[in-house]
């Protein structure tokens, strides 16, 4: 309530990234200005995507790669209590919570990090070959890690480190996970989420919007660079 997220908006008839304001809030209050949004052609055909938030299932992309040498995301979760899903169902929802536990209010892992560029046939041939033989999704999410364990409220942060030693940090509610880390990675990343059922995540890239202070004061938010032909 009364929260932002800075979201990037691409311009399908140019290569640069448009910052525009977002002019859809009815005259109540100043333009959010759009700097980052989850990406739909980039992201799973069943996730649903609403600028910054994603929920459904499967892998979803922000919309602009990471090119600065440091940098840092959020991701703020929401997973229904209880109460909220006893609620749904006899208000008759749609939403089925296959992977929610009634015992601990927790959830099967959801993965975070940076992802290669992905498109729509991309998915289509991943969906006509999941019975095969052919290289699992696993392979294209080497660059993520599960986090297990979620529960509402919490924020996943993600730091890139692209200089010198490139790597990967991830920290739950401000505390690093050194386990999980990423030591070494190449190539042109965007930030990524997989989504597992009854979780809804919110991409914040803005450094205002953080809720945790980033690892090292190297690490700033995301930056939309404008791409050149």
């Amino acid at each position: 309530m009364g929260s932002c997220c800075c979201c990037l908006r691409s311009s399908s008839s140019s290569t640069e990234t448009e910052l525009v304001s977002n002019s859809n809030n009815g005259g109540d209050g100043p333009s959010v200005p759009k700097l980052l949004e989850i990406d739909k052609s980039m992201s799973a055909p069943t996730v649903n995507v609403d600028v910054c938030t994603v929920s459904g299932t499967g892998l979803a992309l922000a919309g602009v790669s990471v090119e600065q040498d440091s940098a840092y995301w959020e991701w703020h979760i929401e997973i229904p209590s209880k109460q909220e899903k006893i609620n749904g169902d006899e208000m008759g929802g749609d939403d089925s919570y296959d992977d929610f536990d009634d015992e601990d209010d927790e959830f099967e892992a959801v993965k975070f990090g940076v992802c290669t560029k992905k498109s729509q046939a991309f998915y289509k041939a991943m969906a006509a070959n999941e019975e095969g033989d052919d290289v699992p999704m696993q392979h294209f999410t080497i660059f993520m890690r599960s986090i297990p364990k979620l529960t509402d409220g919490d924020v996943v942060g993600v730091a890139v480190q692209q200089s010198d030693l490139p790597m990967i940090q991830f920290l739950v509610n401000g505390e690093p996970l050194h386990e999980i880390a990423i030591n070494r990675f190449r190539g042109s990343v965007y930030p990524s989420i997989m989504l597992c059922e009854g979780v809804t995540a919110t991409a914040v890239m803005g450094g205002a919007d953080f809720k945790h202070t980033p690892p090292h004061a190297r690490f700033g938010p995301l930056i939309a660079a404008r791409g050149i032909i």
